[in-house]
């Protein structure tokens, strides 16, 4: 687990808060490598995977294998799909089955609890 977490991360990853959309420094990131969880490193989304949703957050399409779990999601009154890491257990977003590409999946995920690593670095 990462040492010291942003206020705004200790929300979206322990209280299962929502940033706001359209904030993320990776929304807009269009280079290759791959999405890891900010918390522990994990290698979460392929860049390959990614596709703009226009809703705000980054949305991909597939996960690599086994980096996540999915959870039932009741809070807001409406069953949801809830995105955890599976290494650290922390909320990253959430998945919805209305996505544009062959997977029809739309895994819409918080900018603040994701990192980037380079490919080729």
């Amino acid at each position: 687990m990462k040492k010291e977490l942003t206020p705004l991360q200790r929300e979206v990853m322990l209280k299962k808060a929502t940033e706001q959309p359209f904030t993320g420094r990776l929304l807009e990131n269009k280079e290759s490598g791959d999405y890891l969880c900010a918390n522990c490193g994990a290698k979460l989304f392929p860049s390959n995977s990614k596709f703009n949703s226009g809703t705000g957050w980054p949305s991909f399409d597939s996960a690599f294998p086994n980096s996540i779990k999915l959870e039932e999601d009741n809070s807001l009154g409406m069953p949801r799909t809830e995105v955890i890491c599976s290494n650290c257990g922390i909320h990253l977003g959430h998945l919805f089955n209305d996505g544009p590409t062959k997977t029809g999946k739309r895994f819409c995920i918080n900018d603040c609890t994701l990192d980037f690593n380079k490919e080729g670095r």
